[in-house]
């Protein structure tokens, strides 16, 4: 099995929730992690910018990125919403099968 964790922010902690919950409830992640007010420098046509973000962080199967994606794209509010995956490289066994189990297989 492949498993990875999604990165994505957004402009607040109230849509973070939303977003994670839409997430949880499709049982397309087994865990979002909420992280609230980063400091995020960026380009954003084409000048350099800066924000107070939120982060969440998700974890899933590499089979169910897709699914994921657009979850987060139908529910947020940015125009290009960053959302990456890195991989779980490894891991304790028993959370590894956690992430398995608590999310939907179809």
């Amino acid at each position: 099995m492949d498993y990875i964790i999604i990165l994505t922010t957004f402009p607040n902690k109230d849509e973070a929730s939303k977003v994670a919950q839409c997430l949880l409830e499709a049982r397309a992640v087994a865990c979002a992690n909420i992280i609230d007010t980063i400091s995020s420098r960026f380009w954003w046509q084409g000048k350099i910018d800066n924000a107070s973000e939120t982060l969440l962080i998700a974890k899933t199967e590499k089979t169910y990125f897709s699914r994921v994606e657009s979850i987060i794209k139908k529910h947020h509010s940015y125009d290009v919403p960053e959302i990456i995956a890195l991989p779980i490289l490894d891991g304790s066994k028993d959370y590894l099968d956690w992430i398995s189990e608590s999310i939907e297989k179809k």
